[in-house]
């Protein structure tokens, strides 16, 4: 599959030049819910939305600079659901910025920025011991603090400036970042338990082999020994952890959640 990062580039690159020669901005921008020109479609199609050269060319630089390691780090279907719940999510808080008042009314709000400080949040916490240069800080710091000093940023001007910036969009984008990056982060572990906990009970089974006898005349079909039922129950494991690797969690059917349940609290 190509490049996610690449894809979206090529896609905001044309949007950008469509817009300036057809001024799509006016519909596909992201309008307050309470106008009459917002549109359903709007907290999507307003992150292909740019101000200008500058706008797109700041967005899009950071997207390919810190987008490509985490799309190489998560994988393409990872980093693309990120992106847009990053991108969406900023919509959700600009939205409820304008509802509360923190923004001039019926503000229309266009670019990919949320979606780009989310990615930076993500690069934060996934690589947190990086180093990387800001300007105008003549010495790299560590991606960590290098997240912590947007946030506050942000949250300064958000409530502070009233610079036409949307900064509550993208505190936004770093929120649903966040809470997206935990959520993946609880069910990584969640698995990992598990296939540490199947290795640990495969290894006292090999170590202690048991057979058991059964009365034939009560029981009409029952397993001879437990080797090889828990070859059969580690290999069903090791499947369905494959499927959640491959699918995710959501494509299990009811049995294999089940059995993975089961497994989880032996």
């Amino acid at each position: 599959m190509k490049s996610i990062v690449n894809i979206l580039l090529v896609i905001n690159i044309v949007a950008y030049f469509a817009d300036q020669m057809l001024g799509l901005s006016g519909f596909m921008g992201l309008h307050f819910f309470a106008s009459p020109f917002f549109h359903w479609f709007q907290p999507i199609t307003y992150m292909f939305m740019h101000a200008g050269f500058m706008h797109i060319f700041f967005n899009m630089f950071a997207l390919w600079m810190f987008g490509r390691f985490l799309e190489k780090a998560w994988g393409n279907q990872r980093f693309l659901i990120y992106y847009f719940v990053c991108g969406i999510g900023a919509a959700i808080v600009q939205e409820a910025g304008q509802l509360f008042g923190f923004i001039e009314p019926y503000a229309t709000t266009i670019g990919a920025s949320g979606a780009v400080y989310g990615i930076l949040l993500a690069f934060g916490m996934t690589f947190p011991e990086e180093r990387i240069f800001i300007f105008p800080i003549p010495i790299p710091i560590k991606a960590k603090y290098f997240v912590l000093i947007y946030v506050a940023i942000e949250l300064l001007e958000g409530f502070g400036a009233n610079d036409g910036v949307a900064h509550f969009a993208h505190l936004g984008g770093m929120l649903f970042g966040a809470l997206l990056f935990i959520f993946w982060k609880s069910k990584t572990r969640t698995i990992h338990n598990v296939r540490k906990m199947k290795v640990t009970y495969n290894k006292v089974e090999k170590s202690q082999p048991y057979n058991y006898r059964y009365d034939y005349s009560t029981t009409t079909s029952s397993p001879t020994n437990t080797s090889s039922y828990t070859q059969n129950n580690s290999a069903e494991i090791d499947r369905i952890l494959d499927k959640i690797r491959h699918s995710g969690y959501d494509k299990l059917t009811a049995e294999e959640k089940e059995t993975l349940f089961n497994a989880s609290k032996k």
